[in-house]
C-alpha cells in the first residue's frame, strides 16, 4: 500500500475536477481527500494499492474535458490508512 500527495496546477478549480477525482478514487477503492487551494491549484491526497495509484496519477494528469491541467506535483508518503473514504474538502 501506497500514499501520494498531489498538487495540480492550471486551470483546475471550477472545472469538476474534485468531482472527478472522487467518482474515480471510489470506483478504484483509493481513500484520502482532494480539495481547491486559495493559490488556485488543487491538493489530492490519495491511499491505496501501486495499481490504483498509478491511475489516480494518470487522472490527475489528464483532469477533465474542460479542464487544463499544466503540472503535478507528486510526492510520496508514509501510508498510514488514514482514511476510510474518499472525500472532498473544503
Amino acid at each position: 500500500m501506497r500514499r501520494v500527495h498531489v498538487f495540480i496546477t492550471g486551470n483546475v478549480q471550477g472545472v469538476g475536477l474534485r468531482y472527478f477525482l472522487r467518482n474515480k478514487a471510489m470506483r478504484l477503492k483509493v481513500n484520502g481527500f482532494v480539495k481547491n487551494l486559495k493559490d488556485g491549484r488543487v491538493e489530492a491526497l490519495f491511499e491505496g494499492n501501486d495499481g490504483d495509484l498509478n491511475a489516480m496519477l494518470e487522472f490527475c494528469r489528464r483532469g477533465t474535458f474542460v479542464s487544463k491541467v499544466t503540472n503535478v506535483d507528486s510526492k510520496e508518503e508514509p501510508f498510514r490508512n488514514e482514511f476510510r473514504e474518499f472525500e472532498i474538502r473544503t
